[in-house]
């Protein structure tokens, strides 16, 4: 990273801006084609769980090649100068890269969406008709690799 005063290398912060995010933009590249995509997700053990129709460019692309990069962020806020070229920005950033995987199994596909329902509603148990799994894909990212970055909120960084 560029700028060492930016880092944060406390793996603690890192993983509470991915708890925190609300989206995740997943990207992953189609030969020379850069392909980015914002989605719902959830975060357990370092990996990454996103739901998906079981058929589209995603999977396509996943398939062919399963190396992919992701990036999320919190507490986004403009900060206003005199001058438009002295604006600035407040956020947290978490950028990382890691190996998709499709799930096929039907309890690993349930077990993915608890993950998934739990963040967003802060609940452990769910019913879901068969069906509704069956007619979903899941894909799983095992994180390689993470780098945090903080820009204008102070005593955050852990360095």
């Amino acid at each position: 990273m560029r700028r060492k005063d930016k880092e944060i290398k406390d793996r603690s912060i890192i993983e509470k801006i991915i708890i925190d995010a609300e989206i995740c933009r997943l990207a992953m590249s189609d030969g020379n084609i850069p392909y980015i995509v914002p989605m719902n997700f959830g975060y357990k053990e370092d990996c990454l769980y996103f739901h998906c129709a079981k058929e589209g460019r995603k999977l396509d692309i996943i398939r062919k090649n399963p190396i992919v990069c992701f990036q999320v962020d919190t507490q986004n806020e403009i900060v206003k100068a005199q001058k438009p070229c002295e604006w600035s920005m407040k956020y947290y950033s978490v950028i990382g890269y890691g190996k998709a995987d499709i799930l096929e199994d039907y309890q690993a596909k349930k077990e993915a969406l608890n993950v998934i329902m739990s963040k967003y509603t802060n609940e452990d148990t769910f019913d879901y008709k068969e069906s509704a799994i069956n007619s979903i894909a899941i894909i799983k990212v095992w994180i390689n690799e993470l780098s945090g970055k903080v820009s204008g909120h102070k005593n955050a960084t852990g360095s």
